[in-house]
């Protein structure tokens, strides 16, 4: 049986890095959201 997180950079950018949430309407959507919170990160 394996582990079920293993930490791979690249696809955790390819899946939530702030290019991939600009390609969608929703992904911007929470970006938008992020802001008008005051978050620091917006994404990863």
């Amino acid at each position: 049986m394996q582990t079920t997180f293993r930490a791979h950079r690249r696809k955790r950018f390819r899946v939530h890095g702030f290019l991939h949430r600009m390609r969608t309407h929703g992904g911007r959507n929470v970006v938008r959201k992020r802001r008008a919170k005051g978050r620091i990160r917006l994404t990863v």
